[in-house]
């Protein structure tokens, strides 16, 4: 069937809150893109946390409810553009993470959202790549240059330093000219190093807060006692950057206390922050990991892997192959 010229189009979608099983590929009505919108034909989507931590809750952070369709990273080219779209036309390959943190439907045969929270496929990126990108690199994009503002020669700590977001905070604190120093264990200690990562800790065998000491700047994917934790390893006048929404355990007065500063940031779509990460892609300067791939027929797979907590950067569901 050419589902280009069809009205429908196979997404997944999720009924009910649950375990990965949960989730299944329907017949839906394919969308059309509003004014400023494009409709994008999806080639692959990544898979972050906030995917299977929606789909157990069975509710998105902004109250949306069941029935929907999860994932929020997309690669792909565009179908068709609505009225007034200037940046792109039909046959441009776009990646970006649309809509965040409000329902996208990335996990299928084509979206549609606001032509600006989009920018051009990397140059040399295949579309799984670029899909791993969107999420986890504005993420640390803007955790570490639009908020911490690295500079260089400043000593920057990623915690999870092997993760989605960690991979990449190392290369683009790098980028930045500063010290970067990651947690991660031993066996990932190799794939940082050549990732620019100057020192290591394996947080298995080691306590960080007697191996680290006057860091400018925490990146905190981790949370939990993480975040109490690294008040210890920064200097005065050091910034904790915490991905994890705060609860009251946080101890604020701690941090003020310790003339440091602490807060959560939300990444939100951001068309020039893609566009500089693609910059730093095509310069040679930052690497995307797809530690695993699945066809999105396996997304249930894909969700478990997700949730063991072992994987190295990013996991991709290719969508059109």
């Amino acid at each position: 069937m050419d589902r280009t010229t069809t009205p429908t189009m196979r997404a997944v979608s999720q009924e009910t809150a649950g375990a990965p099983e949960v989730l299944r590929i329907t017949e839906v009505r394919r969308p059309a893109p509003g004014r400023g919108e494009i409709l994008v034909r999806v080639h692959a989507a990544g898979v972050n946390p906030a995917d299977w931590k929606i789909r157990q809750r069975g509710v998105f952070a902004d109250g949306t409810p069941l029935p929907f369709r999860l994932g929020f990273d997309v690669s792909g080219v565009v179908e068709e553009t609505g009225d007034g779209v200037t940046l792109f036309h039909p046959g441009d390959e776009v990646f970006g993470m649309p809509r965040f943190p409000h329902p996208a439907g990335a996990y299928a045969e084509y979206l549609t959202a606001p032509a600006r929270q989009f920018a051009h496929r990397p140059r040399g990126l295949t579309h799984v790549e670029s899909a791993a990108l969107p999420l986890a690199g504005l993420t640390a994009w803007q955790a570490l240059v639009d908020t911490a503002d690295v500079r260089p020669g400043q000593r920057v700590l990623v915690h999870a330093a092997a993760g989605g977001v960690g991979h990449l905070a190392v290369q683009i604190a790098k980028a930045r000219g500063g010290h970067v120093i990651g947690t991660a264990s031993a066996a990932k200690h190799d794939l940082l190093r050549s990732l620019g990562a100057d020192e290591l800790v394996d947080h298995r065998t080691r306590d960080f807060t007697e191996a680290v000491h006057d860091v400018d700047v925490v990146l905190d994917a981790v949370g939990g006692a993480t975040w109490a934790r690294s008040l210890r390893v920064l200097r005065p006048g050091g910034r904790l950057i915490s991905l994890l929404p705060l609860d009251g355990t946080f101890p604020h007065e701690q941090a003020e206390a310790a003339g440091v500063r602490a807060e959560f940031m939300l990444v939100e779509p951001d068309r020039q922050g893609l566009r500089e990460i693609a910059r730093l892609v095509e310069d040679g300067r930052l690497r995307v990991i797809a530690d695993a791939v699945f066809p999105w027929e396996e997304v249930a797979a894909a969700h478990a892997l997700g949730e063991a907590g072992r994987t190295t950067g990013k996991i991709v569901l290719s969508v059109t192959p």
